[in-house]
């Protein structure tokens, strides 16, 4: 029984290695940019990966890209919660919260009115609004995997994840420009692009890029929104059920909080209590970054933005309305005080 285990192990190893050793190539490659040229390295990881991007079309790099932009991100985010502590997160005061709340409710009930005034289901515009609202391709498989069976499910699904993640990539390099011209202070700066970017990983990249600050108050606010997937989820079960008496689609469902948004927190409860010493936590920041790094690497290798042509103009239309929105939004909101 051991020797199959791990025979099994081993064979899934060599399936994995080529794709997650072509990222970390990458990120060293960006590493070297970066401290030669003073250029975020997480931009130049994106980059890079992007002009390598036929390697995640086909052939033996490709399950190991996959696995690295999920997994490593996910153990990549979860480490970093060795860098913040709950005084930390409880200093950005109960305004990031209640924006939070705010932001993800009236985007998705936006968009489910916009969906339908486009012709579209109105389940499409609560799929691509979670997924804007929340975190990106992540609530969009777990909305999708709560959501009732219909012909056009798969299509929908596979389109909100192109696009959150394209338009989340350009955020990525936008956004930040947009923090400088508005002046915004590191804080500030940090719960915009916590509060708007959708992908978990790009709002790393995006925050410690411009500075650590920046970075750690992004991750928080960032890490409020997922946990709005909770209550979203369960909405959009009684949606299903009340659309519908007949059993839905089988198969395990995906948790309703992920893994990496509930290790980020025990960690930071365990660094909270000083107890962590120095060296482990400059350990865990380390591995934190290269894990990031790399992940980002093959995020980029995995982004596809010619497929987007394929879907129409209505449906695209559609999510760069709700991330304009949300950006406008989230100004909006901090201008006001919250």
């Amino acid at each position: 029984m051991n020797t199959a285990v791990l025979s099994s192990a081993h064979q899934r190893a060599r399936a994995l290695a080529p794709g997650f050793v072509v990222s970390a190539m990458v990120a060293a490659a960006a590493s070297f940019l970066s401290e030669h040229y003073g250029a975020p390295v997480m931009l130049f990881a994106l980059l890079l990966g992007m002009a390598l991007n036929f390697l995640s079309a086909e052939g033996q790099c490709k399950p190991g890209i996959e696995y690295t932009a999920r997994t490593v991100l996910r153990l990549g985010v979860a480490l970093l919660g060795l860098r913040l502590t709950l005084a930390q997160m409880a200093a950005l005061g109960w305004r990031p919260v209640v924006m939070v709340v705010l932001i993800v409710t009236v985007t998705i009930l936006l968009s489910i009115v916009v969906a339908k005034a486009l012709g579209f289901n109105r389940l499409f515009g609560l799929l691509t609004g979670g997924a804007t609202a929340i975190c990106g391709a992540s609530a969009a498989l777990a909305l999708a995997a709560a959501l009732p069976a219909h012909p056009q499910k798969e299509k929908a699904t596979l389109f909100t994840v192109i696009g959150v993640s394209a338009l989340s990539t350009v955020a990525m390099i936008a956004y930040p420009m947009i923090c400088r011209w508005f002046e915004l202070s590191p804080q500030q700066a940090g719960v915009f692009l916590g509060g708007t970017i959708h992908d978990v990983a790009q709002v790393v990249g995006a925050g410690y890029s411009m500075s650590r600050e920046t970075g750690d108050a992004a991750t928080v606010v960032k890490l409020m929104r997922v946990a709005m997937l909770l209550p979203v989820i369960l909405c959009a079960t009684l949606v299903t059920r009340a659309q519908s008496a007949s059993a839905g689609e089988g198969g395990k469902r995906p948790p309703l909080l992920p893994g990496f948004a509930v290790g980020f927190l025990v960690l930071a409860c365990i660094n909270s209590t000083g107890w962590v010493p120095a060296a482990v936590q400059q350990l865990g920041n380390d591995a934190s970054r290269w894990a990031l790094t790399i992940a980002i690497s093959a995020l980029g290798m995995k982004t596809q933005l010619k497929e987007l042509a394929a879907v129409g103009i209505k449906p695209i239309a559609l999510m760069v309305g709700e991330t304009v929105f949300l950006a406008a939004l989230v100004m909006l909101l901090m201008h006001w005080g919250l």
